[in-house]
């Protein structure tokens, strides 16, 4: 068995999913992928000197005038390569594929198909200079080979087969305008058209983050249920139904008229929030944040921007600057990734982060953003946080932070948005103006209510003031309560530290 052969069975074993999905990897240093085909051990050639037969059609045109010719030994690298090419890529490669193809489950298996293909072809043909829409393309003749199976069985999806093959053909035809629209990342992305379909008003709304983060941003079903707390074959059954849902109505996979907007922007930005702050702060694993989730909230929060809604159109009027006060606010949080952790990956809490490594690009263009939002005087939760953000983002230190202007800013904030998160996070903020007690007295008030009874962080922050204030047995119990609610293992660290050191 060859070394290829060998790597596709032995993925093939731990299924589709984990083909790419799973890893966590990166390739060396490099900083892009366009990177990584500029060194130096690689050797440029053309797709007609290497391509097998099979694959003739995908070399027509300019997509694919170049590739990177790699020894047998490169193998690995491929499958590195493949890796972080599906984390990079996945989402907007099954988007465009949902588009082309207009089924959820087929796009997915094609999409797994061609990164099989890639595996197998390019450790002996090469990796092409723009692999994603080579990937693209492959995907959708595996998607045409599966519906002509299928075909022999039901005539139905004859009709869907001839009508793939002429869209293919049109595309051969106008190959510069395809290849624009592959690459196209303005208002008409796939990804965008995508979330907002997944958050459509006929869909149970508890669907709408699940099939965001499946389908937008590549999660597992394990991974998602995890972060949601319940069980993997709950969210599955959840997300089948969606995607049934989807299929039957059907559900158009469009970006919404402006008169359509003010009933579905409110969703997507919810979403789009939730996605962020399963990145910012993962809810279980070996890392903090993931950076891919952050990174795929922001772009987009980005596109978001560009829907430049018009404040004629009635209920719109309050959504601009919510846009620009959510995108605000993932930049101004973001900006803080590299000093949030140290070298080892241990957490490293606000009062002790080193605050010239804060993006100040980030920050900049968070304040900007918050500040025009708040002169429009029509803003609503996101711009509040993110004003509270801001806030911490120009502080030289804790002590010199403006907390009771936080603490303003949070007794707005619990008017339009009472959720005792909030109420919380506010706790922690009257506890920097007034001391210790007073932020225990509020943290007990929200406890009381018993919403957070499973919230480590709750029992974290109350635990905190427990310590500030001398109370070492009472903090410690609260410490080992917020530790025995937490999966994510950076969290788990800090806290079993801070058992130690008050033992």
């Amino acid at each position: 068995m060859s070394i290829i052969s060998a790597l596709l069975v032995t993925r093939e074993q731990r299924g589709s999913v984990e083909l790419v999905r799973s890893s966590n990897e990166c390739i060396g240093d490099f900083e892009s992928t366009e990177e990584a085909f500029c060194c130096p051990d690689f050797r440029v050639t053309t797709w007609a000197l290497c391509i097998d037969p099979p694959f003739a059609k995908l070399i027509r045109g300019s997509w694919f005038a170049k590739v990177v010719v790699m020894s047998e030994r490169s193998t690995e690298q491929i499958r590195e390569l493949l890796d972080s090419l599906y984390r990079v890529d996945s989402g907007r490669i099954l988007a465009t594929l949902i588009r082309l193809l207009g089924d959820f489950d087929l796009a997915e298996e094609a999409m797994h198909e061609a990164f099989a293909a890639a595996l197998s072809l390019w450790p002996r043909s090469g990796v092409p200079g723009n692999p994603r829409p080579w990937l693209i393309s492959t995907a959708r003749f595996k998607a045409i080979d599966t519906l002509r199976r299928r075909a022999r069985f039901d005539a139905s999806q004859d009709e869907l087969v001839r009508y793939l093959e002429a869209q293919w053909s049109s595309a051969e035809r106008s190959n510069k305008n395809e290849e624009d629209s592959l690459e196209d990342d303005r208002l008409e992305d796939d990804r965008l058209r995508l979330i907002f379909t997944c958050c459509h008003p006929s869909l149970a709304p508890e669907a709408h983050v699940a099939l965001t983060l499946r389908e937008v941003c590549g999660l597992t079903t394990e991974e998602i249920a995890k972060a949601f707390l319940i069980t993997p074959r709950a969210l599955a059954q959840r997300i089948v139904r969606a995607k049934a849902k989807i299929r039957e109505t059907p559900i158009p996979y469009e970006v919404p008229t402006p008169q359509e907007l003010p009933e579905r922007l409110g969703a997507v930005l919810q979403v789009i929030y939730l996605v962020f702050n399963e990145g910012y702060s993962a809810a279980a694993g070996a890392e903090v944040t993931r950076a891919e989730l952050t990174g795929e909230a922001i772009r987009l929060g980005r596109l978001l921007t560009e829907l430049r809604p018009e404040p004629e159109v009635l209920g719109l009027e309050n959504m601009g600057p919510e846009i620009m006060g959510l995108l605000s606010l993932m930049l101004l949080q973001e900006s803080r990734h590299a000093a949030r952790t140290s070298p080892a990956g241990e957490l490293i809490l606000l009062e002790n982060q080193d605050r010239s490594l804060w993006n100040r690009e980030q920050i900049a263009e968070g304040v900007a953003l918050v500040e025009k939002a708040l002169k429009s005087r029509r803003f609503g939760a996101y711009t509040l946080q993110a004003a509270i953000a801001a806030i911490h983002a120009e502080a030289e230190s804790v002590a010199a932070t403006d907390w009771r202007q936080i603490v303003a800013l949070y007794d707005r904030l619990v008017r339009i948005l009472p959720s005792p998160v909030v109420q919380l996070n506010r706790a922690v903020a009257i506890a920097m103006c007034d001391g210790p007690e007073a932020g225990l007295a509020h943290i007990d008030a929200v406890l009381e209510h018993g919403e957070l009874a499973n919230y480590y962080l709750a029992h974290s922050a109350r635990a905190d003031m427990y310590r500030r204030l001398g109370r070492t047995a009472e903090a410690r119990a609260s410490y080992e309560k917020a530790l025995a609610l937490t999966q994510q293992e950076p969290e788990r660290q800090f806290l079993q530290e801070r058992i130690r050191q008050l033992k």
